[in-house]
């Protein structure tokens, strides 16, 4: 939403300033230099990238327009599932959660954190790390292995970014390429009327004027804003890492989940009694599951 209205802005700021000393917006509508300098620009990232990350820079344009996934309330649905998951690995064994882990989709305890169910990343993240935990391996070890992945995972998450960063510190260039095509065509038509040829150089300078535009006022800060999304996922699974962790080594899971809410960034991170309430709630609902048999039970034996 954010993002819409700074381009709102960018563009509208732009076109009354030009308003304000009289232009004439006709000299800005070059239908010819936007295709010379879009056309140049797509051109130029499908030359450099292959086909996964020309994927990733589109699914990533998309979501700089939708809100971030990585709000107060995902972390603590996130905290409370993974509580409930160590808890019942803590009084039943890590055995006990492989039907969890193996098919999380119908997982009731998945099921009610749906920042890791509907985030592939978080969820296979998790799965995994459970997987390795059942297996056995030393807590120390999966913190490396975990680490490992992380970094990857970065890594991935930054290529995409990097593609369309450089598409957009390309496109000044290309903006300069386009007004000397102009400039080109205005020479060819040197000799004829001072009007004709004063319109085509504008239409030269306008290609400037939209590539240096492109680049700092829309695919840069586009660019700008995938580096911190991808940058709070990461943020994302690093608590979960800081989490299981933390569980393996001993630690009771509430202890465990503060640890882990100790890591979230500071501007969506959860207070200590919304944590605590969230996870005692949901203690609470599960005694209420357990009575209940309890005293079905009892009154079929009066």
């Amino acid at each position: 939403m954010f993002a819409i209205i700074g381009i709102v802005v960018v563009f509208g700021c732009v076109v009354a300033g030009y308003l304000m000393e009289h232009g004439n917006l006709r000299v800005l509508i070059q239908p010819a230099e936007l295709v010379t300098i879009g056309g140049a620009a797509i051109g130029t990232i499908l030359i450099a990238n292959p086909l996964h990350i020309l994927k990733q820079v589109a699914g990533g344009i998309g979501g700089v327009f939708g809100g971030s996934k990585y709000t107060k309330q995902a972390y603590i649905d996130s905290l409370k599932m993974m509580y409930d998951l160590l808890n019942k690995a803590r009084k039943d064994g890590l055995m006990a959660l492989e039907g969890d882990v193996e098919e999380p989709d119908k997982s009731p305890i998945f099921a009610k954190g749906p920042a890791v169910l509907k985030n592939h990343h978080a969820r296979d993240f998790v799965c995994d790390s459970l997987r390795m935990a059942i297996t056995g391996v030393d807590a120390f070890d999966l913190d490396q292995m975990l680490d490992l992945d992380l970094e990857v995972k970065h890594h991935d998450a930054e290529q995409p970014t990097a593609a369309l960063t450089s598409v957009a510190d390309s496109l000044p260039g290309l903006g300069i390429v386009a007004a000397v095509l102009g400039i080109v065509i205005t020479m060819s038509a040197m000799g004829g009327p001072p009007e004709e040829i004063g319109k085509k150089v504008a239409a030269a300078l306008v290609g400037t004027f939209l590539g240096i535009l492109l680049c700092y006022g829309l695919v840069g800060p586009i660019s700008a804003n995938m580096v911190k999304i991808a940058d709070e996922e990461h943020a994302y699974l690093y608590v979960l890492r800081v989490l299981i962790v933390s569980f393996l080594k001993g630690t009771a899971p509430i202890m465990a989940v503060e640890v882990a809410r100790r890591a979230v960034p500071g501007h969506v991170r959860p207070s200590f009694k919304e944590v605590e309430a969230a996870c005692r709630n949901k203690g609470a609902a599960a005694e209420d599951g357990a009575a209940a048999p309890d005293a079905a039970a009892a009154a079929a034996a009066q």
